[in-house]
């Protein structure tokens, strides 16, 4: 793609994104969630496969369903209310609406079912911008108008999502399906957790995007798609492959990593909410997802030699991407446990 316009195109998902961050007017933020959409579209089908457009057309079909149920739940309330401030939404109906056109534009549970085949047929790049930057605009809306959000609904969509993306995953053996999974089943604690802390959800929010860009990147560097390709990098870059393991494993929740601390808090925040059955649900869902980071532990560091490999090796060629950002968003995802307490602090 030419530089100027991919300069364009990234300005633009920043811009949307930004102009949905700073609005209190729901025309504005809508307009802001469209430019997000439409910039990201082009970056989606620049491949030119048959799979890549038909993900493209998946998203903009799903992306233009759930823009249509925000424009026409705004345009209910202010006609009823004379409101289109957002933090203003007083109107049941018009709330439920927008909750559900704002979990389908994130991909929670049961409006999921575009992710993961949208996150196929996508290169691991934009998969990375797909999953981290386009949710935080919804996010931005729902952290607006979870004080006034149905209780019970809102406790429907993060259960059914952590649920779903922990069942879901388990089958799999496309490594972005896994990721999608993943995606589902950490927006649904986020979700869970918005009304009683919103602070704690950001965090979860933020943590996340750390730890899956980390897993995303770790496999575009080591350029597997697939849970057999997995199986051949133990040879090629023990160390960066050691890293990926404890960042599967962080992103799955386990002690001492980072990955702990959200799940750690989020169970705390329920069980002080007298939630104490959902807050046993979760961590019980929290399980199944653990289970396919396991499987992908496994393929990665688990299947060397003397195991016969059927997979054609791969050269090993050097590596010319930056590793940075990878180097960065690992060592987060692994060492940030120690310093709860600080978070704790400015979260509460």
């Amino acid at each position: 793609m030419n530089p100027y316009v991919l300069a364009i195109l990234l300005s633009s998902l920043g811009i949307g994104t930004t102009l949905t961050f700073a609005s209190s007017h729901w025309l504005l933020a809508w307009m802001g969630l469209e430019i997000s959409t439409l910039a990201i579209i082009p970056l989606m089908a620049q491949q030119h496969h048959p799979r890549a457009v038909e993900a493209t057309t998946k998203y903009f079909l799903t992306q233009a369903t759930a823009a249509a149920m925000i424009l026409f739940a705004s345009t209910t309330n202010a006609w009823t209310t004379g409101e289109w401030n957002i933090q203003e939404m007083s109107n049941p109906t018009a709330l439920v609406l927008i909750t559900m056109a704002l979990a389908l534009k994130i991909g929670l549970a049961p409006v999921h079912y575009w992710l993961p085949e949208v996150l196929q047929g996508l290169d691991l790049t934009t998969g990375l911008i797909l999953s981290t930057w386009q949710k935080l605009a919804p996010f931005a809306l729902i952290y607006q108008i979870s004080p006034m959000m149905n209780p019970s609904l809102v406790i429907m969509l993060g259960l059914a999502s952590t649920i779903i993306g922990g069942w879901g995953g388990l089958n799999q053996t496309q490594l972005r399906k896994i990721l999608a999974y993943s995606s589902i089943a950490h927006l649904g604690w986020m979700m869970i957790v918005m009304q009683y802390s919103p602070n704690l959800a950001i965090l979860n929010l933020t943590l996340y995007i750390t730890m899956t860009s980390a897993a995303f990147l770790t496999f575009k560097n080591v350029a597997s798609t697939k849970l057999s390709t997995l199986t051949l990098t133990w040879s090629k870059t023990p160390m960066m492959t050691t890293m990926a393991m404890m960042t599967l494993l962080s992103l799955g929740g386990l002690p001492p990593l980072t990955g702990f601390m959200p799940k750690w808090l989020i169970l705390q925040e329920l069980t002080k909410q007298n939630l104490p059955l959902t807050a046993s649900i979760m961590a019980l869902a929290a399980l199944l997802s653990l289970f396919f980071y396991l499987r992908m532990c496994y393929a990665m560091t688990l299947t060397i030699a003397p195991n016969t490999n059927t997979n054609t090796s791969t050269w090993r060629q050097k590596s010319s991407q930056t590793t940075m950002t990878l180097s960065i968003t690992t060592t987060l995802a692994l060492i940030l446990l120690p310093i709860t307490p600080a978070i704790m602090a400015l979260t509460t």
